[in-house]
């Protein structure tokens, strides 16, 4: 059995060896020797394994080589190779105890080697940007160290403990932090002998003799490192600032570091300890004239030891030196600061942050773009005035960073949570250990960072950042789901802006007027007398807000509330003499009217325009919800730019109108004041504005028309007039979808991307005019149903009857429709063949999307998409239609509108050029009549059916005549659940213009205005075929 055991054992050796073999043939680089290349030091790397284990070969362990990890491992996970189980598990539970509900990173078994670099490439052309790597022939990762050596800089290394952490999105490899010191596979490379030094007080003077400034020959400069810089990287130059301070006094020299091999020096400092830099020279910024001392090509640095090192005395002429303010006052702890202070400040004064230095734990990532960090759960941490050069590794949840003089700037934002920590360029930040846990990495963009490029560019301080980053993160999280994440958030630095910089430069400009105070970065490293954005804050009340439609409706119902009492609704003595009907039922409905300042922080409106055409209506839609829209034309002109549908808008200008709904039992005017009588309360909010008013932010496919304002808003800068009215009808939502999500559904589907037709194929498309356009009414007409559906059910639908304007057209892609050659065509036929093409459209089903869209006296055209049959419209009769109805010689040819058919906005007839007058004589006459009121209400006038406009001067909910049917209005109400009792009617009341003693009383069923919207005291209206009444 021994013999057996022993066997069994040797067998596992040799195939662990073949393994180790094969591994380091294919990943361990072949140095050149005297003869040619060598072989991989596959020997000395299990020497160092079995050094590491106890003498022992790690057989439960199996070589991994960086591609294979890269491409392999999807979750991050840890390896330590010397470690017991128990001891893994002790510090996987030391590691939970900061984030108990974070699970442990998971163990796995892989030896990993490979060499320690800092250069990713071996192109001297390269940028080197500071990071470490570890790399072997197979492929080099990132990694992030503790504690780092330059000796080990190309050196060969066995990582006894290490974690990979890849990218949550998986759309670059990740990166390795070492755990625990490598072991060197080599020798470590000897330290140099003794050298002669200056220390900063001798070499300071040099810094400020302009005559010995280009005489002297290199120094080499020791002392204590007080200060060291963030990397940063400029112009594609990238350097760090050290600072050394003499080991006899408080004079301090500053000490520019640029070469790329030195970069990796920024990962050996350490605050404290003492070095000694060899090779300097003197160099001065340009702009400021500042000297400091710069390495060059030979400089080195290296530890000091007084031993080694043969000391000069210090010049007493600088013993008293002052300690530089770069040094700031001495660190306190946060929880000192953050004590109540005895003085009272006003909100608005100016407040100076102070300086402290401070130890804590990442507990939450809140936004590793805007670089900022949550610290024990009640502390962020800002790093976006450092630039992140490496991508901020080892910043995850569970790791412990120490701070050293960063800025405490206490309620910043007045809608920010959380006190906040700014480290500037003056700042070190330390990562002091790794976190335990299996939490995600994200990196820092590298260029096109959207938030940090709004803050340099505008110089912002942290108040104006943190509301920049509120902004913008709402944003992305209420349009990234429609348009995508990049195309959002594309940067002006690389081609044409994207949405979000669309919307938020002008918010900028507006409170940073000519984009404030350059930041001098030299400066703020340099001087000695310390200068930075972080110094002094305004505490910041946001100046406007962009919450999400959900939000927006929340905030307009409970203002509409806000002190409502219903005794408001009613004068005192029109009450006293109310029934106890009518009483309850001027009360059942009112509204209220709110515009942009209404609220605290100005509201402005984003969404995406759509159009449901289960509500035939226009809506702004974001992630959250939708909201219904109301638009029109200052001109008074109808609302009909379907280029805009699926486009990203923004509204500055506009009413939201909060339409309330009481169900009350008050017995008499007396009981007003006793809220018990109020049975139920409900609102419906929709907003309307005017089309001149809108921002485009993020065009749909590019199509959008003349008139769309897509320049910079500078409404920031003005008062609201809060004059806005709707005007003629009242269109509602629309969806890049074109079909709204059903109600049950999820509302991450109303992100959902719109339905285009497939690119490069043929469509069809036919001209047409509107000349009468009927209401949206249940209808007796018949769609398709399944074989299973019990009973018939009317038909929510309108009609419009149009004329053709010449034939149809085939075309080899929807982009080539335009121009309208058809109207010429159409100049030509004359009026007597304009008339035999007229039809009668039926829009049922998804076509009812179109209703908002479609007016009087528009030119339209039919898109047939992926078709190439120029009969298509011919051969698309109703069959939906009696026989009797289509028999009659009077009645067009009936069509019914397909659900994949767009409908395409042109122009009006009024809009036409001179070159197509002709077209315009012959269909001027061929629409309907538009009355005036004056003309309705004469004696003389004979007709039923009248169309006319006019502004609403009052509304009122009443009864609705005994005489009139309300099965199909009891109907409607069942389907779409309005809001008011289906016996109600609406009574408008009508002038021909404001103050006119001239007033018409228009009826309308209450179950009809859900499609409605906008009928609102000072609205102009325009109505169509109307039942003309005469009371007697």
């Amino acid at each position: 059995m021994a013999l057996k055991t022993r066997f069994s054992a040797s067998l596992q050796e040799q195939r662990w060896l073949q393994a180790a073999r094969d591994f380091a043939h294919q990943a361990l680089l072949a140095r050149e020797g005297p003869g040619g290349p060598e072989p991989p030091p596959l020997d000395a790397v299990l020497r160092c394994l079995r050094s590491a284990c106890g003498g022992d070969l790690p057989l439960g362990y199996s070589f991994i080589s960086i591609s294979d990890l890269q491409r392999q491992q999807c979750v991050p996970c840890c390896s330590h190779l010397t470690w017991s189980t128990n001891e893994f598990k002790e510090w996987a539970h030391q590691g939970q105890g900061v984030l108990p509900l974070q699970s442990a990173l998971p163990r796995t078994y892989l030896i990993l080697v490979g060499y320690l670099t800092d250069r990713r490439q071996e192109n001297e052309d390269e940028v080197v940007d500071g990071c470490l790597y570890v790399k072997d022939n197979t492929g080099i990762i990132p990694c992030e160290l503790l504690h780092f050596e330059l000796e080990w800089l190309e050196s060969l290394f066995l990582f006894p403990g290490w974690s990979y952490i890849p990218q949550t999105d998986q759309s670059a490899a990740g990166y390795v932090e070492i755990l625990v010191d490598p072991v060197p596979v080599n020798l470590p490379k000897e330290v140099p002998d003794t050298i002669l030094v200056t220390y900063p007080t001798s070499a300071r003077p040099l810094l400020t003799s302009r005559a010995q400034c280009n005489k002297r020959s290199k120094l080499t400069v020791a002392g204590e490192l007080v200060r060291l810089g963030p990397l940063l990287c400029i112009r594609h130059k990238t350097f760090f600032f050290l600072f050394l301070k003499c080991i006899f006094s408080a004079v301090w020299v500053p000490v520019l570091v640029q070469k790329p091999k030195q970069l990796a020096w920024h990962h050996v400092l350490q605050l404290g300890h003492k070095y000694t830099v060899t090779g300097l020279s003197m160099c001065s910024l340009k702009k400021s004239g500042q000297r400091m001392f710069v390495t060059g090509v030979s400089s080195c640095l290296l530890p000091y030891c007084a031993e080694l090192l043969r000391e000069q005395p210090p010049d007493s002429a600088w013993q008293d030196e002052s300690t530089p303010s770069s040094s700031l006052e001495a660190a306190e702890q946060l929880s000192d600061s953050l004590e109540p202070e005895v003085e009272e400040e006003t909100p608005r004064s100016t407040k100076e942050s102070k300086i402290i230095s401070y130890v804590g734990t990442v507990t939450k990532i809140l936004n590793v773009q805007a670089g900022l960090f949550l610290l024990d759960d009640k502390v962020c941490l800002c790093l976006a005035y450092q630039q992140l050069l490496n991508f901020a590794h080892g910043l995850r949840p569970g790791a412990c960073v120490e701070l050293i003089d960063v800025h405490l700037l206490q309620k910043p934002l007045v809608s920010f949570p959380f006190v906040v920590l700014g480290a500037c360029l003056s700042s070190t930040v330390v990562l002091k250990s790794f976190s335990r846990l299996s939490t995600s990495y994200q990196p820092p963009a590298s260029s096109g960072n959207l938030f940090l490029q709004l803050l340099f560019r505008y110089n912002l301080g942290i108040p104006l950042y943190l509301w920049l980053v509120s902004l913008l993160e709402t944003f992305e999280e209420r349009f990234s789901c429609f348009f995508g994440r990049h195309r959002l958030l594309l940067s002006s630095t690389h081609r044409n802006a994207g949405a979000a910089e669309k919307f938020l430069v002008p918010l900028l400009q507006a409170v940073v007027p000519g984009r404030g105070e350059a930041r001098d970065i030299y400066n703020e490293i340099l001087s000695e007398i310390h200068h930075c954005p972080l110094q002094k804050y305004l505490p910041l009340n946001p100046p406007c807000q962009a919450p999400s439609l959900s939000a927006v409706c929340h905030m307009a119902e409970q203002k509409s509330w806000e002190g409502f009492s219903p005794s408001q609704l009613l004068s005192s003595s029109e009450a006293q003499h109310m029934g106890t009907q009518e009483l309850n039922r001027k009360l059942a409905w009112s509204y209220c009217t709110l515009s942009a300042g209404s609220f605290q922080s100005r509201l402005i409106l984003l969404g995406v325009l759509r159009v449901s055409s289960r509500k035939s209506s226009l809506q702004l839609q974001d992630k959250s919800s939708t909201l219904p829209c109301v638009i029109s034309h200052k001109d008074g002109s109808p609302f009909a730019h379907t280029a805009l549908i699926g486009s990203l808008l923004q509204v500055e200008n506009y009413q939201l109108i909060v339409e309330r709904f009481l169900q009350t039992d008050f017995p008499s005017w007396e009981h007003l004041a006793n809220l018990e009588h109020v049975r139920e309360k409900k609102t419906s909010v929709y907003v309307q504005f005017y089309f001149e008013d809108v921002q485009v932010l993020h065009a749909a496919e590019g199509r959008i028309q003349k008139g769309i304002r897509s320049g910079d808003s500078s409404s920031m800068r003005k008062k609201d007039d809060g004059g806005l009215t709707s005007e003629l009808e009242t269109p509602k939502a629309k969806m890049l979808k074109l079909e709204d999500p059903k109600p049950e559904t999820h509302r991450d589907e109303n992100c959902q991307e719109g339905q285009s037709s497939p690119r490069g194929t043929s469509c069809v498309s036919r001209l047409f005019l509107v000349t009468q356009k009927e209401g949206l009414m249940l209808r007796n007409y018949q769609l398709p149903r399944k074989e299973d559906a019990a009973g018939q059910q009317l038909q929510r639908s309108f009609q419009a009857t149009v004329l053709w304007l010449g034939r149809a057209r085939l075309w080899s892609h929807p982009r080539e429709i335009g121009n309208l050659p058809e109207l010429e065509e159409m100049g030509r036929d004359g009026e007597e063949d304009v008339t035999r093409q007229e039809a009668l459209l039926l829009f049922m089903g998804k076509s009812l999307r179109w209703f908002p869209f479609l007016h009087l006296d528009g030119l339209y055209r039919f898109v047939v998409p992926c078709c190439s049959d120029l009969e298509v419209f011919d051969k698309l009769c109703s069959p939906l239609v009696p026989t009797k109805f289509l028999s009659r010689s009077s009645c067009p040819l009936c069509l019914p509108v397909q659900d994949a058919w767009h409908l395409q906005h042109e122009t009006w007839i009024s809009h036409l050029p001179e070159h197509q007058l002709a077209a315009r004589s012959v269909l001027t006459g061929m629409d309907q009549r538009i009355f005036s009121i004056a003309e309705v209400l004469s004696d003389s006038f004979t007709g039923s059916l009248v169309s006319f406009s006019g502004e609403i001067v009052e509304r009122t909910l009443c009864a609705s005549p005994k005489n009139e049917k309300t099965s199909l209005t009891v109907d409607l109400q069942q389907q779409k659940g309005s809001l008011l009792a289906s016996d109600h009617s609406v009574k408008l009341s009508v002038s021909a213009a404001s103050g006119s003693p001239v007033v018409m009383d228009i009826y309308i069923a209450a179950t009809y205005l859900q499609h409605l919207w906008g009928l609102l005291p000072g609205a102009k209206i325009l109505f169509q075929n109307l039942e003309r009444k005469i009371s007697r």
